[in-house]
C-alpha cells in the first residue's frame, strides 16, 4: 500500500465501476490494500486478475458484482445488494472512448459513449446518495474526468468522450454544491494518458510506440502514468484527509493540462 494512502475506517465498503480493468481495477486493489471491504463493479471481471485480486476475494475483502451501469434496473439492483453494507464512498469508474471523427461518429457510437460514461455515472451517482441519505451518513463520491473536459487534443476524434467528460466535470461541480450541507462530498480525478487497457483502445499495434514516443516527449514528467497513480489521487479523495476538498478536479496529468500540450 502506498504510504500516501490513509488506511479506512473497520468494516467501511467502497463501490468502484469499471473495476474490470485500468483506472477502476487498480482503484480496487488500492482500496483493498487501505482496508477496505470492496464491492468491484463492471461488465466481466478481470479476464487475468492479479494476486491481490484473488487473495481479496478468498478473504471476503473484495467481490466482483456484474453491472452494466447504463441500465437503471443493473444500478439499482447493484446498490440494493449493497443495503447493508457500512457504505463510506463510491469511485465512478466506468468508462468508454469510440474514437471516431465527427463526421464519421454514427449515433449509436455518440450514445454509447454518453450512456455509459456520463449516464452511468449519473445513476452510480444518485444511488450511492439515496444510501448516504437513507443512513444519515456522510460519503465522498470521486468520478473521473479527463484533460478532455477542459481542452481540445489537437488529433481530433474526441467529440463523443470529450462531452462525457465535460459533462462529468459540471456533474461533479452541480452535485458537490447540491449534497454539501449533508455531508457528502463529490469531486473528479482527471487522469492524463495512463498505461490502461481504455488508453490503447483506439490505437492500432503498429502505432503504440510512435503513440507511446509522442506522449513522452509531450508529457513534462516525460511518461505515462500507472494506473496506481491516478487510484492514489481516488483513494485521496475518498478519505477524511481530503474532508474539505469537495467540487474539485484533481489533474493527474503529469503536467500536460500546465503545459498545454495535448496531441492525443
Amino acid at each position: 500500500m502506498s504510504e500516501h494512502v490513509q488506511p479506512a475506517a473497520a468494516g467501511q465498503t467502497v463501490v468502484v465501476t469499471g473495476a474490470g480493468s485500468g483506472i477502476g481495477e487498480a482503484t480496487a486493489l488500492l482500496a483493498v490494500h487501505a482496508g477496505y471491504t470492496v464491492a468491484a463493479i463492471g461488465l466481466e471481471a478481470p479476464r487475468r486478475p492479479a494476486p491481490e485480486w484473488t487473495e481479496a476475494e478468498q478473504a471476503g475483502r473484495l467481490r466482483f458484482l456484474a453491472c452494466d451501469v447504463r441500465s437503471e434496473d443493473d444500478v439499482v439492483g447493484v446498490f440494493a445488494r449493497l443495503a447493508d453494507a457500512d457504505l463510506a464512498g463510491v469511485v465512478c469508474s466506468a468508462g468508454i472512448d469510440a474514437g471516431a471523427p465527427t463526421h464519421e461518429l454514427t449515433l449509436q457510437m455518440w450514445n454509447d459513449v454518453i450512456s455509459t460514461n456520463l449516464t452511468g455515472t449519473f445513476l452510480t451517482c444518485r444511488e450511492a446518495i439515496k444510501v448516504f441519505r437513507r443512513a444519515k451518513r456522510p460519503g465522498s463520491i470521486v468520478c473521473i474526468s479527463s484533460p478532455w473536459s477542459f481542452v481540445a487534443p489537437r488529433g481530433g476524434a474526441a467529440a463523443a468522450y470529450a462531452s462525457s467528460k465535460g459533462g462529468i466535470s459540471s456533474f461533479v461541480r452541480a452535485l458537490a454544491v447540491e449534497y454539501a450541507g449533508v455531508g457528502i462530498r463529490v469531486n473528479a480525478v482527471t487522469p492524463g494518458a495512463t498505461e490502461t487497457p481504455l488508453m490503447w483502445a483506439n490505437v492500432t499495434g503498429d502505432q503504440i510506440d510512435a503513440v507511446r514516443t509522442q506522449i513522452e516527449r509531450e508529457v513534462p514528467v516525460g511518461r505515462l502514468a500507472a494506473a496506481a497513480e491516478p487510484a492514489a489521487a481516488i483513494l485521496w479523495l475518498l478519505s477524511s484527509a481530503a474532508g474539505y476538498v469537495t467540487g474539485a478536479n484533481l489533474t493527474c496529468d503529469g503536467g500536460a493540462l500546465a503545459a498545454g500540450v495535448l496531441t492525443v
